[in-house]
């Protein structure tokens, strides 16, 4: 995935300004749900100023998917890395995740579903760069996890049955989380993925 543009030489307050309050006005109340006013309103930013960084709103909600997808992806592949390669690291992943849904994880806002979830629902189109987008933070955090279960030594279809799995349960976690209130939710898969992998490593 590309580096998001907010880190690039011109200057960044009032762009990433933008940026930071249209995230979490997505992020509460959806993209199609805010208008283009409303973000200058919140952010006390001139219209002139938003086209001048931003040629449509589009390009805005990308650049909003790539900072959130720098905050997130440095937030809990630090949690990853900073432990032990196998049973640790994917250990470690679900407790990331078990403190994002109880509100934990000041970094991320308050816990209100998937952003990247969210936001692909209201671009259904797979070709859209925003669905694009969505989907390539997915694949960041699918193969973070397949480095974590290549530690562990099993055979191709092995390893590649295992991320799958743990994927699955990583979004059914999410999901579970938001749409139930389920904030044990994390912990549970937790319990589930420690069986299978005794059962596929022995």
């Amino acid at each position: 995935m590309p580096q998001p543009e907010v880190l690039s030489d011109m200057p960044l307050d009032k762009r990433q300004q933008l940026i930071s309050t249209a995230f979490k006005l997505f992020y509460f109340q959806s993209v199609h749900g805010v208008g283009i006013n409303q973000i200058l309103q919140e952010s006390a930013i001139a219209k002139k100023t938003l086209y001048h960084h931003f040629a449509s709103k589009d390009e805005l909600v990308e650049a909003v998917v790539l900072y959130r997808d720098q905050v997130f992806y440095q937030w809990i592949s630090e949690r990853v890395l900073a432990v032990e390669m196998g049973k640790a690291g994917i250990r470690a992943l679900f407790m990331a995740l078990d403190d994002w849904f109880n509100q934990r994880v000041p970094q991320l806002c308050e816990f209100r579903g998937c952003f990247f979830i969210n936001v692909s629902a209201e671009f259904t189109n797979a070709s859209h760069p925003v669905h694009r987008l969505c989907a390539e933070h997915k694949q960041r955090v699918a193969d973070l996890i397949g480095q974590q279960v290549a530690a562990l030594g099993l055979s191709e279809a092995k390893a590649a049955y295992l991320v799958d799995t743990l994927c699955l349960l990583k979004e059914g976690a999410i999901v579970s989380a938001q749409l139930r209130g389920d904030t044990g939710a994390a912990m549970q898969a937790l319990k589930a993925i420690e069986q299978l992998i005794e059962i596929e490593t022995n």
